[in-house]
């Protein structure tokens, strides 16, 4: 079964059991196989098969739930065009239909979809017919403001989007608190002399004036979060806080508005208004500072955006013009400055340069340029000018996969996050419950009952317990973790391979094109004739240039890096599994192996001893003759990479078990592996039989990361408990890894294992706080401290305590940046 997988952004959702029940909505349609909504990012991910279902059917449900799903529409026939139009002045759902019905009546519309999140509409329409000068006439008809096409626009419209929600936010908390304070004077108007003339009715109602706007202009969402929830017969946070703020208020509005009843029925009518309007400003205060710290946590994506330049400098028909970056295409000549960023991946043409790739790779020395040589999207072009031909634009780009790979990382759910998933599930009803047994029994089963007090200990049970904090534990944190590796060069694909990566017990590493480069280097030339090892890596390089075998590349690519002079060569000659002959400055010469020789009758003894050495420590020889007579031989082998030593022993610091796999045998293996200080080795594995080796290890019960290369390790990685593929740049959307490392330093695994493991702890560390939080305020908020210490809690306090509760998760997660940067300090 193949199945197809999207994205899809939800508006509307406030709290852990909106994420369950849209989630649980999703999986119920037919054809869905998984759905992961996290409330972080405010994304679903859905795995579906496009033979029972489709986008639209899965946005149907969502809406059908009461949230605001948000799809890019399918792209029509040739004839049809995909525009997205940036729109100013939506302020609710009711604007987007709006908008909609007004681009739906635009000849030629064949489909289009307004994002209220990202303030865009993305059409669809027949360019034959339709125009951007007429959806622009459609959208100010409407009311709205047109603010040009995606490319036009200068300022990220999701930003803009969340700027003006924090803007929402801080005019409603601010009205909220001055609202408030002079809610709580009012209250307490005996504290103060001005008021204490006032008549005790007249100040009723005058409160009454000041907490109506508070409950419901300040306090709307809630409200309509309640009404929502109400209507698809289940609950939520909104819920809690609705409730518990409405009964204060519509209580102390009867006992002002009807104080007679209360009288008749022998009970004090006590208000409450203070309590409504605090519990409302207090709540909404920490959704403010909550979404502020929740905007901190997806920087890495930010910088990342950041990177791409908003124009490129593109030579078409022998002139330089300057065109918007999506208007670059394949094959396009573009000139890059000193100081410029790179606009799309390309190959050098002409001209040399260096270029700072630190922001994709985390490499701080800038790598030089020259012709044939890649470039890539988003880094700094740093000293002189060239020109670079596009290979990859747009989404191609590894900017743009990089981009793709994170936020699907911090979009996931790492398997923790289950568990309090299944617990926001029933939490409120479970709050609600509670709280209506502590009215119950305040009311009815304690000496002397109270009414007022029975009221305010019902309202601090549901406006203390707080589902926030557990939705927030795990995705907050997984988004600061995953950023992170991403600013380090570490990709992780996410919540999952987070919590994987931080429990291994043992990491395998492939050795060709892993633990060594994969291409042979020259590292010793014996010399047996007296000629110089210079002299003899001359004659060879001469000889060899004209073949194109690996071994006679890595000769030539020696004598060049010692900048030798090559001779012309006559008579070249290649053997087939031999080597090569020719004369080279008019001598006759040989550069083979053992049987090339033996067949020519020419003795090797002189070299015999080293050569068997050389061999034990896994290294390759060919033999050079001149004029019939061994003149000595050029040692080369697979050289390990700079970082693998440094990178074996940070594992082994962390205790973890470090195997060495490879086709190789075993002689040439433990040459490796004892070099590297690696201490069991899988050697004479052939590729297909490397999936095997790692079912075994995790028979033995161990938990396995398998590190490769990404292409014939591919099976081995997928079926390792975490795979790592070194993507060294280029290659970042390697399917079967769970951790992708940028650049080719090994020393990223360990990296990478002790970043999931630090993110896990703060995980852990929330969901503690979280649970421990309710576990401990919902009973004092219930009043089980009273018969032992007299102390009951006000429901102004508990609003307090909820509203502080998500903060300190999120910025525990925050604190992920601190921790980060100190142990790399250390």
């Amino acid at each position: 079964m193949s199945l197809a997988k999207t994205i899809i952004h939800i508006a509307g959702m406030s709290c852990a059991a909106c994420v369950n029940r849209v989630e649980q909505g999703i999986k119920s349609l037919a054809g869905v196989h998984d759905a992961s909504v996290n409330l972080a990012t405010s994304k679903a991910t859905v795995e579906f098969d496009p033979q029972l279902l489709n986008e639209e059917a899965i946005a149907g449900k969502i809406a059908e739930m009461g949230y605001e799903p948000i799809v890019a529409p399918p792209t029509g026939a040739e004839s049809f065009q995909k525009t997205t139009v940036v729109i100013g002045g939506m302020t609710c759902a009711a604007c987007v239909r709006r908008v909609e019905q007004a681009l739906g009546k635009v000849s030629g519309v064949q489909e289009a979809a307004v994002n209220f999140a990202t303030s865009k509409a993305t059409v669809v329409y027949d360019h034959h017919t339709a125009s951007l000068p007429a959806l622009k006439e459609a959208i100010e008809d409407a009311g709205y403001e047109y603010l040009g096409i995606v490319e036009d626009a200068l300022e990220d419209p999701i930003e803009a989007v969340r700027e003006k929600e924090l803007g929402d936010l801080k005019r409603k908390v601010l009205v909220g608190a001055i609202f408030s304070v002079l809610i709580m004077m009012g209250s307490m108007k005996e504290w103060f002399p001005l008021l204490r003339d006032v008549p005790l009715q007249p100040m009723r109602y005058l409160l009454f004036l000041l907490t109506t706007p508070v409950v419901f202009w300040v306090g709307n969402r809630f409200i309509t979060g309640a009404l929502k929830a109400a209507r698809q017969k289940t609950s939520d946070m909104n819920t809690l806080v609705a409730v518990g703020s409405l009964s204060a208020y519509l209580y102390s509005t009867l006992a002002t508005i009807w104080p007679a009843f209360f009288a008749g029925s022998g009970h004090e009518g006590h208000v409450y208004y203070d309590g409504a309007a605090m519990i409302i400003t207090l709540v909404l205060l920490g959704r403010l500072l909550e979404a502020k710290a929740r905007g901190k946590t997806s920087q890495a994506i930010k910088k990342l955006m950041k990177l791409a330049p908003a124009a490129a400098h593109v030579i078409r028909n022998g002139a330089e013009i300057e065109v918007p970056i999506a208007q670059v295409i394949h094959g396009d000549l573009i000139l890059i400055r000193p100081g410029e960023r790179i606009p799309t991946d390309g190959i050098v043409e002409a001209g040399h340069s260096s270029v700072d790739e630190s922001m994709l790779t985390g490499e701080s020395l800038p790598v030089t340029k020259e012709p044939g040589g890649e470039v890539f999207a988003g880094t700094i072009n740093t000293s002189g000018s060239f020109t670079f031909r596009a290979t990859r634009v747009g989404s191609e780009t590894a900017l743009a996969q990089i981009i793709r790979l994170v936020e699907e990382a911090q979009g996931s759910k790492a398997p923790i996050q289950r568990f309090a998933d299944k617990v926001a599930a029933i939490f409120v009803p479970v709050v609600m419950v509670i709280a209506l047994v502590t009215f119950a029994v305040w009311y009815f089963a304690v000496p002397n009952p109270s009414f007022s007090r029975a009221l305010l200990n019902f309202v601090s049970v549901l406006i203390i317990a707080c589902p926030c904090a557990m939705g927030l534990a795990t995705p907050t944190a997984v988004m600061v973790g995953t950023g992170i590796g991403a600013e380090q060069g570490i990709l992780i694909k996410g919540g999952e391979s987070l919590e994987r990566a931080g429990a291994l017990t043992t990491v395998v590493f492939d050795k060709t094109g892993t633990l060594t480069r994969g291409t042979p280097e020259v590292t010793d030339v014996l010399d047996v004739s007296g000629m110089g090892g210079s002299e003899i890596l001359h004659m060879a390089a001469s000889l060899e240039d004209r073949s194109e075998h690996p071994l006679a590349r890595a000769i030539v690519a020696k004598a060049r890096q010692a900048q030798i002079a090559l001779e012309e060569v006559s008579d070249f000659e290649a053997h087939a599994g031999l080597g090569t002959s020719g004369t080279v400055a008019g001598k006759q010469m040989l550069v083979g192996n053992t049987k090339m020789l033996k067949e020519r009758g020419i003795s090797t003894t002189k070299l015999d001893d080293e050569i068997r050495k050389q061999f034990s420590f896994g290294k390759t020889c060919v033999y050079v003759a001149v004029e019939n007579e061994i003149a000595g031989a050029i040692v080369l082998a697979d050289v390990v990479k700079d970082s693998a030593r440094e990178a074996v022993s940070q594992l082994r610091d962390r205790n973890l078990e470090v195997v060495m796999i490879t086709g190789d045998r075993g002689e040439t293996a433990r040459a490796i592996a004892e070099q590297l200080g690696i201490d069991r080795i899988m050697a004479d594995v052939l590729p297909k039989a490397k999936a095997g080796a790692i079912r075994q290890l995790q028979k033995e019960g161990k938990v396995v990361a398998m590190v490769g290369d990404g292409i014939n390790d591919a099976p081995a990685l997928t079926i390792a408990d975490v795979g790592v593929a070194i993507g060294a740049g280029t290659d970042v959307a390697m399917e079967a890894s769970d951790i992708t490392l940028i650049r080719d330093d090994l020393r990223l695994v360990a990296s990478s294992i002790r970043l999931s493991a630090l993110t896990m702890r703060v995980i852990k560390q929330n969901l503690f706080w979280a649970f421990f939080y309710n576990s401990l305020g919902i009973p004092i908020a219930a009043g089980v401290l009273y018969p032992f210490f007299g102390i009951l809690l006000n429901p102004m306090f508990a609003a307090a305590a909820m509203a502080m509760s998500s903060v300190s998760v999120v910025s525990n997660a925050l604190r992920l940046k601190r921790l980060w940067a100190k142990q790399n300090k250390a």
